[in-house]
Parts: C-alpha cells; sequence; structure tokens
C-alpha cells in the first residue's frame, strides 16, 4: 500500500529530498546550539571578558538564523511536496474510477468515492507532511540530542533512557486504543456524504411531501454518531499529552537533583552550570522531539484507515479489460443474442436475462416491450459492454464484443437514457459531447432533427446559454431532446434509447422518429419504450417478461398471437394513453 502511494510523489521528489535535506540541517544546528551555549556559561563563570562573548553571541546569532532560515525553506518544499502529492493522488483517483465498469461502480457507493477523494485524500496529504518534515526532524533531533546529552552529562543522560520505553510503550497502548474508534468513523462519514447526496438530489420529493423536518432528524442522527465516535476516538488520544509532561517533568527533576548534586559536591568540575544548563535544554528537545512523534503517530493512526480506503479504490481492478490484440473497426451495426443469460453479481440467485437468442440486422428499428423489471435496460446494456454476459455471447457487426478495443466499442453505440445528464456549461458545449468538432450547422441540423432547435433559439443565448449542474433550468422533456441530439452528433453504428422520450408528448416523439428515418437511415435503432405509439412502426418487436424474451414480431403480427402485448395496446388506445402528454 506504502509503495502505491509513493509512486503518487513523482515530479515532486525533489522537493521532498529537498525538505529532508534542509530539515538534517535545521535538526544540526539546533543541537549545536545549547553545546555552545553551555560553552558560553562556562567562559563566563571563568572571567571570559566581552570581545569573547561577544564573538560567542554573535556566532549563536548566526546559527539561529541559518536554523531559521532552513526551518524556512523546509517548510516552503513540505507544503510544495505535499500539496502535489494529494493533487496526483486525487488525479490518480478520478482516473482509477474511470476505468471501472458498471460491476465495480456497484462495489463502492457514490458518496464513498467522494468521501475518499477529498477527506481520506487531505488526511493522507497530512500524514504525508508530517512524514517528510516532522518525522524526519524528531527522531534527528532525538538522536543528536541523546548523544550530545551523553557527551554533556555523562552517566546522568541515562535518565533519558528510562523515560523514553515508557513513553513509547504508552503510546503504542494509546494508538491501539484508538485505531478501531477511527476505522469505525470513516465508515459513518460514508453514511453521512450518502444522505447528503440523496437529500441534495432528491429535494424536489423532500419539499414535496413535506418531509425537511425527518431529513433533518436523519443527518442529525447521523452527525452524532461521528461527534461520538469521534469524541471517544479523541478521549484516548488525549492520553498522550499527560503522558508526555509526565516525562518531561520527571527528567527536569532528575536532572536538577543529581546535576546539582554532582556540580555542588565536585565543586563544578567536571560539571558545572553550563553542562545542567545545556542538559536541560537536550532534555525538552529530547521529549518535545518524542512530543512530535506522539502527534505523527495518532494522524498516522487516524490516515491509516484513510490510506487503505484509498488504496482499496487503487487495486480495484475493473471487471472488463481490452483482450490482447483488440478489433479497432466496428463494421456495422447488427446485433446478435446467442443464448445469452446474465446475472449482476456471481452470489445473486437468479439471472436477470436467461437465454435471449434475437438476432437484428444492421439498419432495423428494433422496439422493446415490458413491464417493470422484465429486463429491458438490462439487455441494452450488454451490446456496448458495459457488463459481461453470464452466459453465451453478444455480437456487434458479426463479432463478440469482448474481441473489441472497449473505447472503439462504445464509440460505436450511442445511448440515450430516460434519465440522461447535462454537464455545467452551455448548450453548445453539452451536445458537442457527441462530437468535438462538430460544427455550428451540425449542431443545429441534429437539434431540429431531436425537436430541440425551437426551444432552444428561444432563449436569450440560444446554443451559448448556459446549463446548471445537472441540467436543473431545463425541464424534462427539453433535456431529453438535448441528450437525443448529443447522441445523433455521434452518428453511431447503433443508437439506444432506453425510455428516452418519455417526457415529450406522442407527437414531438413521432417527429423525433422520423428524424431518425432521414438522418441515420443505416443506424442500428433500438428502442425501449412503455407506449405502443413509439414502437408500432418498428420493424422488428421484442415482447419482454421476467427476464426473457416472450414474442418477437411486428405490430400487426404481435396484435394476433401475443396477450402482453395486445393488453398493453387496448390499455393504451381505449384509455386515450395516445393522447398527447404534456
Amino acid at each position: 500500500m506504502i509503495k502505491r502511494l509513493a509512486r503518487c510523489v513523482r515530479e515532486y521528489k525533489l522537493p521532498a529530498v529537498l525538505t529532508l535535506i534542509f530539515i538534517l540541517g535545521e535538526a544540526v544546528i539546533e543541537t549545536l546550539i545549547p553545546f555552545i551555549t553551555a560553552d558560553l556559561i562556562s567562559n563566563i563563570k571563568d572571567g571570559a571578558g566581552m570581545p569573547q562573548i561577544v564573538q560567542t553571541g554573535l556566532l549563536l546569532v548566526l546559527m539561529a538564523l541559518l536554523s531559521l532560515a532552513c526551518g524556512g525553506i523546509a517548510g516552503f518544499t513540505c507544503a510544495k511536496a505535499a500539496a502535489g502529492f494529494s493533487k496526483n493522488l486525487r488525479h490518480d483517483l478520478f482516473a482509477k474510477v474511470q476505468t471501472y465498469s458498471f460491476a465495480n461502480m456497484d462495489k463502492f457507493s457514490s458518496s464513498s468515492l467522494v468521501t475518499r477523494m477529498t477527506t481520506d485524500v487531505v488526511n493522507v496529504q497530512m500524514s504525508f507532511m508530517m512524514l517528510i518534515r516532522t518525522a524526519i526532524r524528531s527522531p534527528l533531533l532525538l538522536i543528536f540530542s541523546v548523544v550530545m546529552a551523553f557527551v554533556m552529562g555523562g552517566s546522568l543522560a541515562f535518565t533519558f533512557i528510562i523515560v523514553i520505553p515508557v513513553l513509547g510503550g504508552g503510546l503504542l497502548l494509546i494508538a491501539k486504543k484508538a485505531m478501531p474508534a477511527f476505522h469505525a468513523v470513516f465508515r459513518k462519514y460514508d453514511r453521512l456524504n450518502e444522505s447528503i447526496e440523496e437529500n441534495v438530489r432528491a429535494m424536489r420529493v423532500v419539499k414535496g411531501f413535506s418531509r425537511e423536518n425527518h431529513e433533518k432528524e436523519k443527518f442529525d442522527g447521523a452527525a452524532e454518531t461521528i461527534r461520538m465516535d469521534f469524541t471517544r476516538a479523541e478521549r484516548i488520544v488525549a492520553l498522550n499529552t499527560p503522558l508526555m509532561q509526565l516525562c518531561m517533568y520527571f527528567n527536569m527533576v532528575m536532572i536538577l537533583l543529581i546535576g546539582s548534586s554532582i556540580a555542588i559536591s565536585c565543586g563544578g568540575d567536571p560539571f558545572d552550570v553550563g553542562q545542567i544548563s545545556a542538559m536541560l535544554t537536550y532534555g525538552v528537545q529530547i521529549l518535545m522531539s518524542l512530543m512530535m512523534l506522539s502527534m505523527i503517530f495518532v494522524m498516522l493512526t487516524m490516515s491509516a484507515e484513510s490510506a487503505r480506503r484509498i488504496y482499496e479504490v487503487l487495486g480495484e481492478e475493473s471487471t472488463l479489460q481490452n483482450p490482447e490484440d483488440p478489433v479497432t473497426e466496428v463494421v456495422d451495426g447488427s446485433i446478435d443474442f446467442d443464448h445469452v443469460s446474465f446475472k449482476y453479481a456471481e452470489t445473486a440467485k437468479r439471472n436477470s436475462l436467461s437465454d435471449i437468442d434475437l438476432h437484428i440486422r444492421s439498419g432495423m428499428t428494433v422496439g422493446i416491450i415490458g413491464g417493470t423489471g422484465s429486463g429491458k435496460t438490462s439487455l441494452v446494456q450488454l451490446i456496448p459492454r458495459l457488463y459481461d454476459v453470464t452466459e453465451g455471447c453478444v455480437k456487434v457487426g458479426g463479432l463478440d464484443v469482448r474481441a473489441y478495443d472497449l473505447d472503439t466499442l462504445r464509440g460505436a453505440v450511442a445511448m440515450v437514457l430516460q434519465k440522461n445528464l447535462l454537464f455545467s456549461g452551455t448548450i453548445r458545449e453539452n451536445l458537442r459531447w457527441g462530437n468535438e468538432n462538430a460544427t455550428d450547422e451540425e449542431i443545429r441540423e441534429a437539434c431540429r432533427l431531436s425537436q430541440a432547435d425551437e426551444f432552444v433559439m428561444s432563449f436569450p443565448d440560444g446554443y451559448d446559454t448556459k446549463i446548471e449542474q445537472g441540467g436543473t433550468n431545463v425541464s424534462g422533456g427539453q433535456k431529453q431532446r438535448l441528450c437525443i441530439a448529443r447522441a445523433l452528433l455521434k452518428k453511431p453504428k447503433i443508437l439506444i434509447l432506453d425510455d428516452s422520450t418519455s417526457a415529450v408528448d406522442t407527437k414531438t416523439d413521432a417527429l423525433i422518429r422520423e428524424g431518425f428515418r432521414s438522418y441515420i437511415p443505416d443506424t442500428t435503432k433500438i428502442i425501449i419504450a412503455q407506449r405502443i405509439a413509439s414502437v408500432e412502426k418498428a420493424d422488428m418487436i421484442i415482447v419482454m417478461n421476467n427476464g426473457a424474451v416472450e414474442a418477437v414480431g411486428n405490430h400487426e403480427q404481435l396484435l394476433a398471437t401475443n396477450d402482453i402485448y395486445r393488453e398493453v395496446y387496448e390499455q393504451q388506445t381505449n384509455g386515450g394513453g395516445q393522447n398527447d402528454e404534456e
């Protein structure tokens, strides 16, 4: 895990290395200052003159300035390396998620992925910053201070050897107790973010049912649970401060008692006031180093769970992979389902699709009718290989979809969903998702065919009208027509409309289908619909029921032979289902 995360440093290795170099310089200077100070005190006691005192004083000032400069430069390079590391880490996470199949996405909730790319990355960034700066500085200062303490105080320095194991053991025990609490907190962060995301997306429903107070209570409950867990964890971690203070004061008392006794009994030889002063300073440096190490230990304890969650995303391999020698051209839009069965998870007890055997010629218009849960969407998702079949095979252009390069295959298939999304930006920018090189005339032509041009031109800014995030400033029918225009600009071999005209009236629906016939006659068009009127003129109509193909035929054939199709048709025609919808 550490090796994989370390690869995100990349172009920021130099600032990280420079941080280590300047931190080394700062630590060396800081441990030399008490040594020179002790020598100055001894010289003053022995009657040193003012020139010698000034000379030593200037040397101490120069060393203090050098230490300050090293610390300042280290802070700058450390910030640059840590910020760059987190940028690369977010990039790698986002790029990895883009390679995921739908099956991989089903494994991680969207709220969990957001938490991992934000909160978890910040935690790991803070740990990285502490590792390359404080976690290097503190051990160096600790080692140098212990060495200099033995040089200055001899056997008196053994007091440090006593407190270090006590402090280290206490910190390990604290971390062991705190880790499970932090582990639980991050899982609950996912649930909190999920509640926020769900509430924001369903705000119209929440307000429509006047459930604001219920949602507030649910959010407050999730936030309170996190507060309690964090309080529990921080209460344990807070024990490191009194433990540090206990060790520090014990050390100071021992040095003062033993050191003063030695100095008085020996008359200042070989242990004097200067040495006692240096020992106290080294004692503070040693214990401050240990305190900083304890803070690092706490931060690493917190971020270890974040690092594991990030590594989980980076280590996840897509369930869909390109073959070794992929085909990079789709010759036509013919589609064959050869005894296909499919289920979303290996552990699922029943198939979503069972023994589908269909053969669609290139350029055909195919309608798919069926009730909710009949497997219509599952069927079409296998065509661009959003999922892989469980049994059998799906062929496009006469080849198994698993033989194609994924980008090539998906570039030949355009899908328009019932709840398609528009992205923040202008209408023109959204439409160019279908073809980034489309001219303004091609954009307008696609919009005319999808019956979108009229309402777009009614906006003051026309095709330069800004679309809010999620397309919230256009109606459902307008959004669907723009999404259809976006798909037409792609000029695909296969166009799939998954109930994507549900928000437009039947007249507009008929005009859109007529535009398909004139604009993309050679494209295979698959139309999933709830309205018979949307598919009755199709070359082939597929009736699905419980994940299986119930019947295949044209409108007249199915009216005569299939009870499900006939029942739906009669309900819609007799009940006014073909009247224009608002």
